[in-house]
């Protein structure tokens, strides 16, 4: 069947569904606009009723509005959020693919011929340029010297220039290399990239700004296209993204930019406040509005997001220049919790303990988070969730739309839309899925099998949201698929999110575990001067307002079990984390947030857990699979040792319990094994498997060294 079009409600009805600030923004639709939208204030809803009440007025054409943004996924949100009040045909884009557009549009015009082809990946040309100058370089020297010409490329430094520039902006000895060696990597860069034929996404915007300022004739024709802008997460604007920002709008307007200076944590790569900051000194006459009202977090999560901006005791500040104080309009919750442990192993354990009570009461995994300053944190954390086999996605990982059952899927569903469809969505796309491996009922294990159901209930569900918000068919819901992959934003997939806290902006979730909160790592060790720790502060006020009811805070005393406890808790808490009283009377006062524990109990309940799974593995296993388990773990000691790692480094019990059932031979058998993933598969696949076969052959010698030490 096909869909009706929705028609736009009336002005009236958009601006009784808004709060009045989120009115004032919406009426507001003719010259300069401000928003300062705190976090969880509701500033996407504000500025698409903006978008729709223009258009229901008559004062806007749709077609006529380009809003853009930063990421592929609230670009989607927009256009969905849009499509849901009726409004079509608005350009919701990220600058870059609103950029791109255009250029690959006005290519044959303004230089002739086709647009270059784009290099996705800057690390291989850097590699080619440093190898030309003679610059020594690893993979993690080279990462760093791509975001240091991306920082030059999007503050438009060029190279001749970029020595000073470095000076004034302390970024001299990027990566250990000098200042006048990263400006001759520069040039060199360019010229690979030349001999290629090719350009890079930061290229995208500064040829098109080239053009812009050069042809009169185009920018004049993109400005008859597009006469409204609306501009979201304008704190994270570089001046490159500034600077074509002016070309599109010329002598007009008619702008409106949304942001919140309290999340600018992009610093490091170019972006800049001051646009946002000072906005009202750029136009005299803008309206700026403020977004107060927090709708997302409980009344204890926004007080600490408050102090986490301004301190508290002696140290205590006023409000930063331009942020926002938030007031919750959410009913009490419980209290923020600060657990204290001996060291990572044991804050996994105990954050992924206190997950299963979570889960246990009836908050759904997905509704969960566990964010993090560093990348390399989250190993622990799947190690942890593996061993309790609770499911997770690790945010940042593989992408959801390359996944092989998401593409044979999407293959399936295009072709039953061809063949006779029963009109619900809902269950047609359940039929598809079935022969894929989709069931009503999700399977009793976890691994790779419940995993990949998993990946397929996020489609199952997201047919019955577009089914029951929009009417869908199936060529809508493939249509909405579409888009999705090509923006790379996934469905939510049922599973604790694992992610870094830069990954997490722009998200929420029921209960968020923040760990690793320690000084050296919050602020990370890195950050040196008073504006890179004020950017670490502003990380840690977006983790907290991911949060909309549950918050726990956490931290190590030291990295490895029986290290050096020198570890402390993060400085933007000072005077926040409660003592160990008040920690225990808080238990005392409600077991259900409890914010300690004793170590020892802990670690006992652990021993005995730990028991108990191994007399269940014996009693349910023969003699031969319980005999190889103790040969894997003396394969792993030896591994571990090697590595100078603790054993759960290499795979907990649980895993080599799996592998001991499973006997994998090939990698694809390691890859099914629960708690395997790629990482660990390519680190420790090969020694498993010889592992395997020299016991299955009866050449075994565990007094021997083991080659599996030396897979890694």
């Amino acid at each position: 069947m096909n869909n009706p079009a929705r028609s736009i409600p009336a002005p009236e009805q958009l601006l009784a569904a808004l709060d009045p600030d989120q009115r004032q923004v919406a009426e507001h639709v003719k010259g300069p606009l401000c928003v300062l939208a705190g976090a969880g204030t509701g500033k996407t809803r504000a500025i698409t009723y903006r978008i729709a009440y223009g258009a229901a007025t008559g004062l806007y054409d749709p077609a006529q509005v380009l809003a853009v943004t930063f990421t592929s996924r609230a670009a989607h949100e927009m256009r969905s959020r849009l499509a849901d009040l009726g409004v079509d045909r608005v350009q919701a884009r990220t600058f870059h693919s609103a950029a791109l557009r255009q250029l690959q549009y006005f290519w044959p015009t303004a230089v002739g011929g086709q647009c270059p082809r784009i290099e996705e990946q800057k690390i291989s040309l850097v590699a080619q340029a440093a190898r030309r100058l003679g610059v020594s370089t690893d993979r993690a020297t080279l990462r760093d010297l791509a975001g240091e010409i991306e920082w030059a490329k999007v503050t438009m430094t060029l190279p001749e220039h970029y020595a000073r520039a470095a000076i004034e902006h302390g970024r001299s000895g990027v990566a250990g290399v000098e200042s006048s060696t990263v400006a001759s990597l520069m040039s060199c860069y360019e010229d690979v990239k030349s001999e290629r034929g090719t350009i890079d996404f930061d290229d995208v915007l500064l040829i098109l700004v080239g053009i812009l300022g050069e042809r009169e004739d185009i920018a004049d024709q993109i400005r008859r296209q597009y006469k409204h802008f609306v501009v979201d997460e304008y704190q994270d604007v570089s001046p490159l993204q500034q600077r074509l920002l002016d070309l599109w709008l010329g002598r007009r307007r008619t702008l409106c930019v949304v942001g919140d200076v309290s999340q600018t944590i992009y610093s490091f790569s170019g972006a800049t406040p001051a646009f946002l900051s000072g906005f009202s000194q750029r136009y005299k006459d803008a309206t700026t509005v403020s977004l107060t009202k927090n709708y997302r977090s409980t009344p204890q999560v926004v007080w600490l997001a408050n102090t986490v901006l301004t301190g508290r005791g002696p140290r205590a500040r006023s409000m930063p220049a331009g942020a926002v104080t938030l007031i919750s309009q959410q009913s009490s919750g419980p209290a923020v919790t600060y657990s204290t442990y001996d060291d990572d192993e044991a804050e996994a354990q105990g954050v992924v303990e206190r997950i299963r009570e979570l889960a246990g009461s009836g908050v759904p995994l997905r509704e969960i988070a566990v964010l993090y300053r560093t990348n390399a944190q989250s190993e622990v954390f799947e190690q942890a969730l593996a061993e309790a086999g609770v499911g997770y996605t690790v945010r940042g990982g593989e992408r959801f739309f390359q996944r092989q059952e998401v593409k044979r899927a999407m293959v399936l569903l295009r072709a039953a839309s061809k063949a006779d469809l029963t009109g619900d969505l809902g269950r047609d796309v359940r039929d598809v899925l079935s022969h894929e491996g989709w069931s009503e009922e999700p399977p009793a294990a976890r691994g790779a099998q419940r995993e990949r159901w998993d990946t397929l209930n996020a489609l199952v569900e997201l047919a019955d949201h577009l089914a029951g918000t929009r009417g869908a068919d199936m060529a809508v819901f493939l249509q909405d698929l579409s888009e999705r992959a090509q923006n790379q934003h996934a469905p939510s997939v049922d599973g604790v999110t694992l992610a870094s806290l830069h990954a997490a902006k722009g998200l929420e979730w029921d209960a968020v575990f923040l760990a690793g909160m320690s000084e050296g790592l919050l602020p990370i060790s890195l950050a040196e001067g008073k504006e890179a720790i004020e950017e670490e502060r502003r990380l840690l006020y977006v983790g907290v307002t991911r949060a909309r009811k549950y918050l726990n805070i956490s931290y190590a005393k030291a990295r490895n079990a029986g290290g050096r406890a020198s570890r402390r808790y993060t400085r933007f808490l000072q005077g926040i984390w409660p003592s160990d009283e008040e920690q225990r009377q808080a238990f005392k006062k409600d077991k259900r947030h409890h914010v300690g524990q004793s170590t020892t109990a802990t670690q006992g309940s652990r021993r005995a857990q730990s028991k108990a799974m191994q007399e269940e593995f014996v009693a349910n296993n023969d003699e031969k699979t319980v005999e190889l388990f103790e040969h894997l773990r003396k394969w792993r000691s030896r591994v571990a040792v090697s590595l100078s790692k603790p054993a759960f480094f290499v795979f907990s019990d649980v895993t080599l319990r799996d592998i001991a059932i499973h006997k994998p031979t090939t990698m694809d058998e390691v890859l099914s094994v629960r708690g395997i993933g790629s990482v660990k598969a390519e680190k420790f696949g090969p020694g498993v498997i010889e592992a395997v076969n020299a016991f299955l052959n009866g050449d075994i010698d565990d007094e021997s060294d083991d080659s599996g030490a030396t897979s890694v």
